[in-house]
């Protein structure tokens, strides 16, 4: 069960969300957002939304391609199953205000199943909770502010364990 590629890039998850989504694909996805906010990373086959608790810290993304299904690592906060259709062999890694993040290059356009993880949750937002506080009550600089984020003791991360399982849908045949 090899790993094929690996991808892996840090994002602002601005509002609370960060976005996985085909280069070819991006339809903002109303339900499927407000789901990420109790499913924690939710799609539509073409659109993830990847919720965080807090809107400052950065986010590790990674996205893992294997030659067949995986499954998921136990030591984690949570997982939930997933299906990602790529047309065009590229997955964006998009932050709402500030833009992309990173993109990958698949090893082929095509449909993905697998699953999300994710572990740091909770930590990384109440070491943001803190920062926000402590920032009001010291009267911080927006740098200091900046500073303390980016030292951060918990990591809070998402992994995406993806595998092909067919070519993508043919759109002139529908």
């Amino acid at each position: 069960m090899p790993l094929i590629a690996e991808y892996s890039t840090t994002a602002r998850p601005d509002r609370g969300i960060v976005q996985v989504y085909d280069a070819d694909a991006y339809l903002g996805d109303d339900e499927t957002l407000a789901r990420s906010r109790t499913e924690v990373v939710a799609g539509n086959g073409y659109h993830l939304y990847l919720h965080s608790l807090q809107a400052d810290v950065e986010v590790q993304v990674t996205i893992k391609i294997w030659d067949s299904p995986q499954k998921p690592p136990e030591d984690t906060e949570g997982t939930v199953a997933l299906t990602l259709e790529s047309e065009t062999g590229q997955l964006v890694v998009n932050q709402l205000t500030y833009g992309p993040a990173g993109i990958m290059e698949l090893p082929r356009p095509g449909v993905y199943d697998g699953h999300a993880t994710w572990s740091g949750r909770a930590a990384t937002a109440a070491y943001s909770d803190t920062s926000h506080r402590r920032s009001v009550e010291e009267e911080w600089s927006t740098e200091q502010l900046r500073a303390a984020w980016e030292q951060c003791p918990a990591t809070e991360q998402y992994t995406l364990d993806l595998w092909f399982v067919r070519e993508p849908e043919d759109e002139d045949e529908e």
